[in-house]
């Protein structure tokens, strides 16, 4: 009877033993991770799949790794390793819209975008996320939906206030664009994307001279900014000013 207990002292300390190795490889392999050593930290992140292979948060790690190694096939397959044990593991689905989006499958990424706000609506950046993916694939009226979802998180908000007047912009909405562009503005003086959009607004309205002083206060930060370059030459050429639009390209 003695002998028994001991040997199940041992079992139970054996199985605490082995969940701690699983725990450290997970905690070394992030640590590698934070540091950008992508490949030790999946090794490490293999190692404790292997001591436990139903621990999800080293599936998401793995995945995560995968990810910034650009082996999209292998995150994203890693991830639904993850959701196959917990399918409400938000760092899962947030990981596959990830893996899509950098290998432009902008459908799929869609999707698992969706899932992933539908678990956190708190989080602006998912909202965010999701208009930039609607908007790539052309749907604007749908990608003007989540930029509202975002920015009834945060107001001011200026890359979903920027991306929500290039929607409107791409809609011919361009008074509404502006307004956009100008709280984008409010927010940050410096956001040089805004002026050229703005810029871009009133060039399809045909008011180049207002246009080019738009694209003037753009290069204003940043002189070597050739989007607003390329623009102010068009806009010097519409107003029939070739000279001086020559010029403007030769610093391109």
């Amino acid at each position: 009877m003695k002998l028994f207990s001991i040997l199940m002292c041992l079992s139970v300390l054996g199985g605490i033993c082995t969940a701690e190795e699983t725990e450290y490889f997970d905690w070394k392999g992030s640590q590698l991770y934070a540091s950008k050593n992508y490949t030790d930290a999946l090794a490490y992140f293999d190692q404790a799949l292997a001591q436990d292979p139903s621990y999800v948060n080293a599936w998401v790690h793995k995945g995560d790794a995968e990810r910034a190694l650009k082996n999209y096939n292998e995150s994203i397959q890693s991830y639904y390793a993850a959701l196959q044990l917990d399918g409400s593991r938000v760092a899962a689905w947030s990981g596959i819209a990830e893996s899509y989006m950098a290998a432009k499958d902008y459908s799929n990424a869609s999707i698992a975008a969706a899932k992933a706000t539908e678990l956190d609506n708190k989080s602006k950046y998912y909202w965010y996320r999701e208009g930039n993916l609607l908007q790539l694939q052309g749907m604007y009226d749908d990608s003007i939906a989540r930029y509202d979802g975002a920015l009834a998180l945060d107001p001011k908000y200026k890359e979903a206030l920027y991306r929500k007047g290039i929607s409107q912009m791409i809609m011919g909405k361009y008074g509404d664009a502006r307004a956009l562009f100008d709280q984008v503005l409010e927010v940050d003086p410096n956001f040089k994307q805004a002026y050229l959009a703005r810029g871009l607004a009133l060039q399809a309205e045909g008011k180049h001279v207002e246009a080019g002083q738009e694209y003037d206060k753009a290069l204003q930060i940043d002189p070597a900014y050739s989007p607003a370059l390329i623009s102010q030459m068009h806009a010097l050429l519409a107003m029939k000013k070739p000279k001086e639009a020559f010029e403007v390209y030769a610093k391109i």
